[in-house]
């Protein structure tokens, strides 16, 4: 699945409980369903009103207060997936002995959509055999456990058992739901925006953050693919791709073509320059040398070359970052540099393109152009990725592997 998933949050009483508005928040900004279910305990921890507020419906808490006289069977048939963030060492044995003891413990006997359990606690719990033995039975059951991280715990004590990061947390419940419709397939996505030198201290460079087009590779991991990063961010990659570190235009195209070479699929997402400075200095160059001159050259267009060279069967995307004139630009883009699909956005828009988490973008091909409206950058990445896979089921030169 790579559409709108309904998410039924499951929240427990333990301190790691103030996180789980991070997974809410980051589920419904990339355009999944959120009902959450709070148990007594995590109404200690974080108010209702929260989670009813960034959620798609209201917080749900008892077998006896709605209007449904089975909202644990309701809540439970009309889920993609399950998710309990934090999952308490309470929840976890009676979840794993099947003792339904609350509306969230009941709606996870009741379902049979994929589970993921996020446990938080101290490090002595979290080390007790009761406690293993329990997650060894959830996971024979195909039960996602996502396993706490090092670090500092409740009352200062450092250990083992604090909560997974958020957004390890939303990149396993998406995992869950997600069709490997790219299993088999090498995928390589460049991001980042080219940084050309001027001298030791100066560049020119861009204001691409690398947000899409990571989110492009963690999208394609995700649906099974093999995927090689090509990245000017290192620092924010995610998680699961193989990742190569360029900076300049030219690291950028080696390393783009020595990775496209019998690559299924090359997702140029990255803002590349245009042109490079022909003589960069070898040391700072001072104010009190007065203005510098800075000669141009024109940057080898990555894009056009993987066009001009791309094998049968590869599916070549690249993107358009424009301020004007956006669908004449990218049909004309599109074409003129043998790319099969181009992803256009309007950069000047408000929340859309550089820097933001948010794009609004329309992906074109030779045959028509799909629309996708202002979403969470993860969601913009598995629209390209559907575009993709729509492309090369109508591509007879294409191969699923």
């Amino acid at each position: 699945m790579s559409g709108s998933a309904r998410v039924v949050l499951g929240v427990t009483g333990g301190i790691a409980a103030y996180k789980a508005v991070e997974v809410c928040r980051r589920l419904v900004d990339a355009g999944h369903h959120v009902s959450p279910i709070m148990t007594a305990g995590a109404t200690r921890f974080v108010g209702e009103t929260t989670f009813s507020a960034l959620a798609s419906e209201p917080v749900q808490r008892s077998l006896w207060d709605e209007d449904s006289p089975i909202p644990h069977t309701r809540l439970g048939q009309g889920a993609d997936v399950v998710v309990v963030c934090p999952a308490t060492a309470r929840l976890l044995a009676d979840y794993a002995s099947g003792r339904s003891a609350d509306l969230l413990t009941a709606t996870l006997i009741a379902t049979r959509a994929p589970v993921v359990v996020c446990p938080a606690m101290h490090t002595e719990m979290w080390e007790h055999p009761a406690v293993q033995a329990n997650l060894t039975t959830l996971r024979d059951r195909g039960v996602v456990v996502v396993e706490p991280e090092a670090g500092r715990l409740a009352g200062g004590d450092v250990g083992h058992g604090r909560l997974a990061d958020p957004e390890r947390i939303v990149s396993a419940v998406l995992a869950a739901i997600t069709t490997a419709d790219l299993a088999g397939l090498h995928v390589v996505v460049s991001a980042g925006g080219t940084r050309e030198p001027i001298d030791p201290v100066r560049f020119i460079g861009n204001r691409s953050s690398g947000k899409q087009g990571h989110a492009i590779a963690a999208a394609a991991v995700r649906r099974g693919a093999e995927v090689t990063l090509v990245t000017t961010q290192p620092s924010s990659a995610p998680a699961g791709p193989a990742v190569v570190v360029v900076e300049t235009a030219a690291q950028m195209h080696r390393a783009v073509v020595d990775a496209a070479d019998g690559a299924d699929v090359v997702v140029m997402a990255a803002a590349v320059a245009d042109f490079t400075v022909a003589d960069t200095a070898d040391h700072k160059i001072k104010k009190a040398d007065g203005v510098p001159t800075i000669t141009l050259e024109p940057t080898v267009d990555i894009l056009a070359e993987l066009g001009a060279s791309k094998a049968p069967g590869q599916t070549l995307v690249g993107f358009a970052a424009e301020t004007d004139d956006v669908a004449a630009n990218a049909r004309d883009k599109l074409v003129r540099k043998g790319a099969d699909l181009l992803v256009a956005n309007d950069v000047s828009a408000p929340a859309t393109g550089f820097e933001h988490d948010t794009n609004a973008v329309v992906i074109h091909s030779v045959a028509d152009a799909l629309e996708v409206p202002l979403s969470a950058k993860s969601a913009v990445a598995d629209r390209v990725l559907d575009a993709v896979v729509a492309h090369r089921l109508r591509s007879p030169g294409s191969s699923d592997r």
